[in-house]
Parts: C-alpha cells; sequence; structure tokens
C-alpha cells in the first residue's frame, strides 16, 4: 500500500526520535458474527470470542473497536504530531449589535493553506471565562456565513443565537464550501469526512487557546452536514463536551431505502462506495455505535418527523439501541431527542430546546 505524505513523515519522525503514537487505534475492521450493528450489548474478547458488555470496561473495548471501524472507512486520524502552528489571524472584525465578530484564520495539517471561521461572542468585556460551542454549517455554498447570520436561512443561524445568548461560537468552513477552496483528490486524507474531522479538532484547539473560553466547557451543534459533522468530530474529540445533532443522521439501512450513494463523494467517504459496494450490509460501523460512543457526554438528536433526507424511524432505532449504554454509564438523562412535526429544518421550538440543552451542560452562567 502506498504511503501518504503524512504517513511517511510520521513513520520517518517515529525512527529518528522514538515517536509512541498514540491518537487513534489502527484503521482496521474488526470483523464479527453479529449481522446488525445496532445491538451493542457485545464486545469481541481478546481470543475472538463475542461476550456480553456488563461493565465500563466491556463497552471500552468495543468502543475501541467501533473507532477503528470508522477508521477503516474514513482512514485513520492524523496523530497530535501532525499538528501544524496554529499561527491564527484576524482577517475582519465588526460589532453588531450584541455581538462582536471576527473572521479568522488558522492552520490545521498544513502551514501553507488556512480554514476560515466566524468567530462570535458577546460585544461587552468580560472577566468571566464563557463556555464555547463549535458551529457546523449545512451543505450549503455560503458556508459558514449560515451559523453566522451572515446568509442562508434564519433557522439555522445557531451561531449567531448562541453567541446573542451568552456563548462564544466558532463556525468554520467545510472543505470545498465557503471560502474553503479544497481539492480532495490531491490530499493525504481517505476521506473528507476524515478531514473535516481533523479541521474541527484544530477549531477546538483554536477555542481553547482563547483566554474567553473555558476549555472544559466546549460543546458542538450542527445541523445535517454539520449534524453528522459534529458527531463524527465528537467520537474522537472528548474535548467535546455536549453535542446537538439536527438532521444529522439516520440508520444506513434506512437512509433512502439503504442506497448510501450519497455518503460516498469526496466530501464524504469514498471507501464506501470502494470497499463496501454502498452495501449498508457491508459497512463496518453505523449511527447507533457513534452515539453511544459519545456516553456519557450529553447528546441531543433533533429528528424532524418529516425530514426527507434522514428517516426517523431509523434515528429512533439507533438512539434506542445507543441508550443502554448511556444508562450502563449512569448518563442516561443525557441522552435526549426532540422530534419536531417538520421538514428538514431546525424549527424555533426544537431550537429553544437544543439551544437550552447547550445551556445546562455547559453550564452557561456560571
Amino acid at each position: 500500500m502506498r504511503m501518504t505524505r503524512h504517513q511517511l513523515r510520521f513513520f520517518a519522525a517515529g525512527i529518528l526520535v522514538g515517536l509512541r503514537l498514540t491518537a487513534a487505534p489502527p484503521a482496521v475492521a474488526v470483523q464479527t458474527a453479529r449481522p446488525t450493528h445496532q445491538a451493542l450489548d457485545w464486545y469481541v474478547a481478546g481470543d475472538g470470542a463475542l461476550l456480553p458488555i456488563r461493565t465500563a470496561e466491556d463497552w471500552a473495548a468495543r468502543r475501541a473497536a467501533v473507532l477503528a471501524n470508522v477508521q477503516a472507512v474514513m482512514g485513520s486520524l492524523p496523530p497530535a504530531e501532525a499538528r501544524a502552528p496554529l499561527a491564527p489571524q484576524v482577517l475582519e472584525e465588526a460589532v453588531d449589535g450584541a455581538i462582536r465578530r471576527r473572521k479568522i484564520a488558522f492552520h490545521t495539517d498544513s502551514d501553507s493553506a488556512t480554514v476560515r471561521a466566524w468567530l462570535l461572542m458577546p460585544a461587552g468585556a468580560t472577566t468571566v471565562k464563557r463556555p464555547a460551542v463549535l458551529c457546523l454549517h449545512q451543505t450549503i455554498e455560503a458556508g459558514k456565513d449560515e451559523p453566522a447570520g451572515l446568509a442562508g436561512k434564519e433557522s439555522l443561524h445557531y451561531a449567531r443565537h448562541l453567541a446573542e445568548r451568552g456563548f462564544i461560537t466558532l463556525a468554520p468552513d467545510y472543505p470545498s464550501l465557503g471560502e474553503y477552496q479544497y481539492d480532495f483528490a490531491a490530499d493525504d486524507y481517505q476521506s473528507g469526512s476524515m478531514k473535516a474531522i481533523y479541521d474541527n479538532v484544530r477549531a477546538v484547539d483554536y477555542l481553547a487557546s482563547l483566554p474567553e473560553v473555558d476549555g472544559e466547557r466546549i460543546g458542538a451543534i450542527g445541523h445535517s452536514l454539520g449534524g453528522h459533522n459534529a458527531i463524527f468530530t465528537a467520537v474522537f474529540e472528548p474535548r467535546l463536551k455536549a453535542v446537538v445533532s439536527c438532521c444529522g443522521f439516520t440508520a444506513f439501512h434506512r437512509y433512502y431505502g439503504g442506497k448510501l450513494e450519497g455518503w460516498s463523494g469526496p466530501r464524504y467517504m469514498p471507501l464506501i462506495r470502494e470497499r463496501y459496494a454502498c452495501d449498508p450490509d457491508e459497512m463496518p460501523f453505523d449511527f447507533a455505535e457513534l452515539i453511544a460512543a459519545l456516553a456519557p457526554r450529553p447528546f441531543l438528536a433533533v429528528a424532524p418527523l418529516h425530514d426527507d433526507n434522514f428517516d426517523v424511524a431509523g434515528v429512533r432505532q439507533a438512539m434506542a439501541a445507543a441508550r443502554p449504554i448511556y444508562e450502563l454509564l449512569r448518563a442516561g438523562e443525557r441522552l435526549q431527542a426532540v422530534y419536531p412535526d417538520a421538514g428538514h429544518d431546525f424549527p424555533p421550538a426544537a431550537r429553544e430546546q437544543a439551544y437550552a440543552f447547550l445551556e445546562q451542560w455547559l453550564g452557561l452562567g456560571r
């Protein structure tokens, strides 16, 4: 197998200075005899036996396999040694009512390329560190401008809404959208999903570096593309302490009747087509496992009853499958869902519940 430039650089660094790369498990899928990933009551023991999950340690073994299986589809998460210095820049700044808005740029995995994002915060000076929320946009050419309240639908201006409530928010562009020109075919990543995850990890690095931010109280919210992007990122980024996903997922078998072509493009995971033939029966992970992998952190799913992208029945199925793991970890109250009578949108009552959820679990006002 051809090594990417990243892999060659890290391999050479390990030889020269004895690096121990521990940022992620190896991207090797775990093979089991179970026909579904909705069953979260078993794990694979060291001798290959399937054993029941009875303890947090049992779940930790299954969770490690889930992360490995995700990376079998997305490619490996680059290790900490891949991080270029952020070298953040403020490109523009304005006060808009009660909000201070800055366009910033920072490096992620290269010192020759930047990600641009909107940083929003209450305009008044404060000596108290605030909680922060990473705000991830849907598939829209405007990219970060929509959650920042500068374009698109008002119902999806959640970065601005949360800043008006007292949070510090960061809305970055997804690769190939907004100002983020990107060639997926020319990079070292196996998927656009993993590239976006890594950029988001660096966005958390940036938020945690700000003197105004309490690094122990950072969450994530997103709609559609941003909804599953928030889940994907939080699975690998433990500093995200609460997650809201609106219209972001359904069980793979419930996604357009199990037709996974929509997940297999360059922005997502091409190996879904190349290695798994867009067949949900062949996929080595599913969303029930990803949601359970967030436990015991608070997770809220907003799943409209008439979402034509992400079938609500598959959301209910995934949430029900993940609940025993939350209960095992004594965090059942932290797994929540709302099912508004709406289409692929983020209606007002559901937004209010989502914002209150983040306020509760990230401790706004503490």
